[in-house]
């Protein structure tokens, strides 16, 4: 890691971001983080009054790192003898065991001194730069311990560290280190939230292998499927899929049992994110159905129960995001915002996407009056003009304006560049809502209420002729982003049409085209497929929404590709992707910019995008999963595996992977497969689905 970097450190809704000599200095982003609040934004170690010189960051968990540095050179000497090494902690807080090696031939004496602040900023306050100062924060020194409080906000922090000396605001130790020997002391800083002080997960003197991040995260290493393959971007990039989804599951306090969710993505977006958690979860299915299980949980506990303009609850609608700042800066004071149109449908689909995985059976059925609620709000309140679409518009001048995926002010707009006025029907909104109507279909069919599985999917069967009917341009050849207030069609060329053919939204005489499209030089960069087409007016390829390229998008648009039998399509999207994650390390980003690869031979990155972020770390697999045309429909006794892998991948192998309760591996060799452990009952078919929308019988699966 290169000195200047930044370094994040997350364990679920804590994190800490320093420079690469561990300092965290005030005044700009940097600090640690808990519950959605700054409890330390200073923290800078002086040797002598001289500070650290980086040398190197050891990035050993996502919680844990160690930096190393050395102080400055004594008095008619070239060299440090001096290495300074911190070991740094975070979880509900943060430990920092600081080690001083005295490398030279003679004792040494030195003063250690680290200036600390607290600000008890709210985290979007820090995000954006509008960081006001809390006026009643009071610091105080007491023997070994530092105390932080501010009793408007009822937040801070206790820091203490054994014989130090502390005065307000700062830590000092009289080190005496004898030749080539060390000096050691441990700094801890608690949280205090709503007057109470938390225990850090790391806390001395338990041992540091018992600490509950460690056996979690032990946990799902030992648990997740691993991948052998000689395509060495694949296998790097899976390899962090695995890491970086581990550091970004979330686990509830209030439900110990639960399995976690999972956050959006760090540092900003360490919460629980309705859309973001469920497509991630979603793509994460071939690694960890737990976290789908997580995921569904925590927001069925969270759905709409009232009408709350200021928040946008409605009944059964399925929450947008979860803070816990003292001031969130999204229209809430303590708990959830509801302001996506996109997630309570997402919800029914994944449910009934678990159902297809045969893992939860008890779970899904215990869910179900979960999803009937969220449907319910599709038809009362998302179809706000009956005309059988579901809109959104923000229900005050605080909410969002745009409450899709692309939720920027300016995300939405018609090919001339002007922008789309609310109420709006996304195409992929119709989609999910689509799918959701499949899936429940289904959900009656196996609890044998034939009617009511008629009438679910008579109604999928009609939004799908209406969809086809009103969003697709003939003169165009793709579909409408979307129908404004005025139900013009937003006539832009975008990547959102990418989703239809992964829900299945989309009529087989329209997919040709839609592919075309999607594969044009104006929407496919090389590196991926962009948001807009280059050939749109509001297109620029450093814009967040307006022709950036986002993995998951991307590898959504593949998933789509790939269901209507588009192979070589599918394929250029996943190789591409993975040509782009090796300039980025094999971590996909939550963004990058959207310039030509006959332009720039290397992704541009975009400058404030969240990694690891959730959706993009999930790519990956899902990108796996799309190649190998992995299709498990358990309650039907058929497992799908029809490999569809680039030559150059050759042989693969994912040991472990979950399935109806138990573990299999998947061998493929030269385009064959071959599975070990099937579970009893259960049918492996080795032939792709002609059509893909449709299953052997001509019914529509609602399949992803």
């Amino acid at each position: 890691m290169a000195a200047q970097d930044t370094v994040t450190l997350v364990e679920a809704t804590s994190f800490c971001v320093c420079n690469a000599a561990g300092d965290i200095t005030p005044g700009g982003s940097q600090g640690v983080f808990y519950a959605d609040t700054r409890v330390v934004s200073q923290w800078q170690i002086e040797i002598d009054d001289e500070p650290v010189e980086p040398v190197q960051v050891l990035s050993a968990a996502p919680y844990h790192a160690t930096f190393l540095g050395r102080g400055r050179p004594r008095s008619g000497h070239v060299d440090s003898t001096l290495l300074v090494r911190r070991e740094r902690y975070i979880g509900a807080g943060m430990r920092e065991d600081l080690e001083l090696v005295n490398l030279a031939s003679e004792t040494t004496i030195c003063t250690v001194t680290i200036a600390t602040g607290c600000d008890v900023a709210d985290l979007f306050e820090v995000k954006t730069n509008r960081v006001k100062p809390v006026r009643d924060i009071r610091a105080e020194a007491n023997g070994e311990e530092l105390k932080f409080v501010s009793h408007s906000r009822q937040r801070g922090v206790r820091i203490k560290a054994e014989d130090a000396v502390t005065v307000p605001g700062m830590l000092s130790f009289r080190a005496l280190i004898p030749a080539r020997s060390s000096w050691r002391t441990t700094i801890e800083a608690a949280p205090i939230v709503e007057g109470v002080e938390i225990t850090p997960l790391f806390a001395s003197p338990a041992p540091l292998e018992l600490a509950l991040p460690v056996q979690q995260l032990r946990a799902w290493q030992q648990r997740v499927p691993t991948v052998r393959t000689r395509q060495q971007s694949l296998g790097t990039a899976l390899a962090r899929c695995r890491e970086d989804l581990g550091a970004l599951r979330l686990f509830d306090p209030a439900h110990p049992d639960d399995p976690p969710s999972v956050a959006a993505g760090a540092p900003w977006f360490m919460a629980l994110f309705g859309r973001d958690s469920l497509i991630s979860s979603w793509m994460a299915l071939p690694l960890d159905q737990s976290l789908a299980l997580g995921t569904l949980r925590r927001l069925a506990r969270l759905q709409g129960h009232r009408t709350n303009p200021i928040t946008e609850e409605e009944p059964g609608r399925i929450a947008h995001e979860l803070r816990s700042g003292a001031h969130t800066g999204v229209p809430h004071s303590d708990g959830a915002y509801y302001g996506s149109v996109d997630a309570t449908p997402l919800f029914v689909m994944l449910l009934g996407e678990l159902r297809r995985w045969g893992l939860h059976p008890e779970a899904v059925t215990e869910l179900l009056p979960a999803a009937d609620r969220a449907l319910a709000w599709i038809a009362q309140y998302g179809d706000r003009d009956g005309d059988g679409f579901v809109e959104y518009q923000r229900k005050t001048d605080r909410g969002m304006v745009n409450q899709g995926w692309k939720d920027s002010f300016d995300g939405i707009n018609f090919a001339d560049g002007s922008l789309a006025r609310p109420p709006i029907a996304l195409a992929e909104v119709q989609a999910y809502v689509y799918a959701a109507y499949i899936a429940r279909s289904h959900f009656a069919n196996e609890a044998g209420e034939e009617p009511a599985a008629k009438e679910w999917a008579a109604k999928a069967a009609k939004l799908k002729a209406d969809f086809n009917d009103r969003f697709w341009l003939a003169d165009k050849g793709f579909f409408a982003v979307g129908l404004d207030a005025d139900k013009r069609p937003i006539d832009a060329l975008a990547s959102n049409m990418g989703h239809c053919l992964w829900a299945g939204i989309v009529a087989e005489d329209k997919a040709a085209p839609v592919a075309e499209r999607l594969m044009s030089p104006e929407m496919f960069s090389g590196f991926g497929v962009r948001t807009l087409a280059a050939s749109m007016n509001a297109y620029n390829p450093m814009s967040y929404h307006n022709g950036s390229v986002w993995p998951h998008d991307s590898s959504i648009c593949a998933a789509g590709l790939m269901r209507y039998g588009f192979v070589e399509e599918a394929q250029s999207i996943a190789l591409a992707l993975l040509a782009a994650s090796t300039n980025f390390g094999g971590r996909l980003p939550e963004l990058f910019c959207g310039f030509d690869r006959n332009e720039y031979p290397a992704p541009v990155a975009y400058p404030t995008s969240c990694s690891p972020q959730a959706w993009s770390a999930a790519a990956p697999i899902h990108l796996l999963r799309t190649l190998l045309r992995f299709d498990p429909s358990v309650p039907d006794g058929t497992l799908r595996i029809a490999p569809a892998l680039p030559d150059e991948f050759g042989s693969l192998r994912v040991a472990g992977l979950p399935l109806a309760g138990t573990r299999i591996d998947v061998h493929v060799r030269r385009g064959r497969v071959k599975v070990t452990d099937l579970p009893p009952g259960i049918e492996l078919i080795t032939e792709p689905r002609q059509p893909e929308t449709t299953d052997r019988t001509g019914h529509d699966t609602g399949a992803l």
